[in-house]
C-alpha cells in the first residue's frame, strides 16, 4: 500500500515537493522551523510521522545534564 502524499488528497507520487522549504520553494527543509515562526496564529500544527528514542548509553549529553538536573532537586 503506498503512502497518503501529506501535501494532497491523493497516494504519494514521489514528486518531492513536500521535502521544499515553505519560505523558500528553491531550498530543501532542513527543519529550521521559520516557517512556523511567521504565522499569524495563535498556534501552529505539524503532523508527527513517528519517534525515535535513542535508548544507547551516548544518546546525548542534554540527556545526561537534564537527569543531573532532576537529581539535584
Amino acid at each position: 500500500m503506498k503512502e497518503k502524499c501529506v501535501l494532497y488528497d491523493r497516494d504519494c507520487i514521489d514528486c518531492g515537493e513536500c521535502e521544499f522549504c515553505d519560505l523558500d520553494p528553491t531550498k530543501l527543509c532542513d527543519n529550521c522551523g521559520k516557517c512556523l515562526e511567521n504565522l499569524n496564529m495563535d498556534y501552529a500544527a505539524i503532523k508527527i510521522d513517528g519517534l525515535e528514542k535513542d535508548l544507547s548509553d551516548d544518546c546525548c549529553d542534554y540527556h545526561h545534564s537534564h537527569n543531573s538536573a532532576h537529581n539535584k532537586r
